[in-house]
């Protein structure tokens, strides 16, 4: 099995958020696995997705699209690099599909999960990006915010499962 390491959290380039998730792993884990699940959290409201395609193996595709209040729509799509069922998915826009190069690669995402008591789960979400303007950009368009608020609403539909 292919075992990725990452930077250090101190690297320049990285942004992390760690939380508590009153939610069993299990269930954050198939809201990160099941299309029809990550649309309903995966953005902050008033942003959606759509149209999720999700094949969470090394090497699968992961494809959606980000709806804004306003018509806007971003697409997203990745690969997947790295596949631990339940403790950690890592994925890159660096690729669409397969192998095939995107033409303007962000970051990286790698997101570990483990338990914290009944019911919790630890909650490690990094952004690995290719460049320190990308990083800032990233932190710019409020990555703190948003990516909390996207698990806040990954906390609630786990609990509701």
């Amino acid at each position: 099995m292919l075992d990725l390491t990452i930077p250090a959290d101190g690297d320049e380039r990285v942004l992390t958020l760690s939380l508590i998730l009153e939610a069993e792993r299990a269930k954050i884990w198939r809201c990160w696995t099941e299309p029809e699940l990550l649309e309903q959290w995966f953005c902050p409201h008033p942003w959606r997705v759509t149209d999720a395609v999700l094949d969470p193996r090394p090497g699968g595709r992961a494809e959606m699209m980000m709806r804004g209040p306003e018509g806007e729509e971003h697409p997203i799509k990745s690969v997947y690099l790295e596949v631990r069922p339940g403790e950690r998915i890592v994925w890159t826009d660096a690729f669409t599909e397969a192998w095939i190069p995107s033409a303007k690669p962000f970051m990286i995402s790698d997101t570990s999960f483990a338990d914290d008591g009944p019911g919790r789960t630890r909650y490690i979400a990094r952004a690995l990006h290719w460049s320190q303007e990308d990083r800032d950009a990233h932190e710019a368009m409020g990555f703190h915010q948003g990516w909390t608020a996207a698990a806040a609403q990954l906390e609630e539909l786990a609990r509701s499962l």
